[in-house]
């Protein structure tokens, strides 16, 4: 293997595109990168590959590049989910430092009080601390549509527990400035460049968020 054209045998030498790798006088060049957004229907796993019975996410995406989810979804849990090799941007989109916001429409076991709704958007408290305000819109008498910038382990389910309610049916219909839109269950579809653009600028600048109120707001670079 040649670096720059000098024989490297260093396997922890690092490299990146413009290094000019080359094996046996081939060059070496990275591997395209895709993302694609996925329609996931309840029951399968929102990981790469799963070892029992039920499907992952990776098995409904045709691509033959190497996928990897961007966050989870329970198994119950329906909706919005990113897949890609793109690890970079699947890190930004998930730091909690980013904030992207991510919206979910849940059906709950019984209609929700008004005072219960502004303990939503006020922040509850968890076992694992307090959440960050939420945006919280009634769609019906047991439907609202809930906006989070954290990404705890079943954070909408336990938020909605908290204040005595149940959630029945959850869907993620928003990520960052991507939403469902008419993508069927279970269908999926690579993103165009101007939706790759889009997530790139939700992973790069910081909001005035509900959760940085009093606080002041913070700039972050693009990439």
């Amino acid at each position: 293997m040649t670096v720059g054209g000098e024989p490297v045998t260093d396997p922890a030498r690092d490299v990146d595109e413009r290094s000019g790798v080359e094996v046996d006088g081939a060059a070496v060049r990275p591997e395209p990168t895709e993302v694609w957004m996925l329609n996931k229907p309840a029951g399968v796993t929102s990981t790469a590959r799963e070892p029992g019975r039920r499907r992952a996410v990776v098995d409904l995406v045709r691509s033959e590049r190497r996928l990897y989810p961007v966050g989870r979804l329970d198994a119950g849990s329906t909706g919005l989910i990113l897949l890609t090799n793109d690890g970079e941007l699947a890190n930004r989109l998930t730091h909690p430092r980013y904030e992207v916001p991510k919206s979910y429409r849940a059906t709950l076991a019984r209609p929700l009080a008004e005072s219960d709704v502004r303990r939503l958007r006020g922040g509850v408290h968890l076992e694992d601390g307090p959440t960050a305000p939420a945006r919280v819109r009634r769609i019906g008498e047991r439907e609202i549509e809930i906006t989070i910038r954290e990404g705890r382990n079943r954070q909408v389910r336990r938020m909605v527990e908290a204040v005595g309610n149940r959630v029945a049916a959850l869907e993620r219909v928003r990520f960052g400035g991507l939403r469902l839109g008419g993508l069927g269950e279970g269908e999926s579809r690579r993103l165009s460049s101007a939706e790759l653009r889009q997530l790139w600028k939700d992973a790069a600048a910081v909001e005035e968020s509900p959760n940085r109120r009093g606080r002041g707001s913070r700039r972050r670079r693009s990439p």
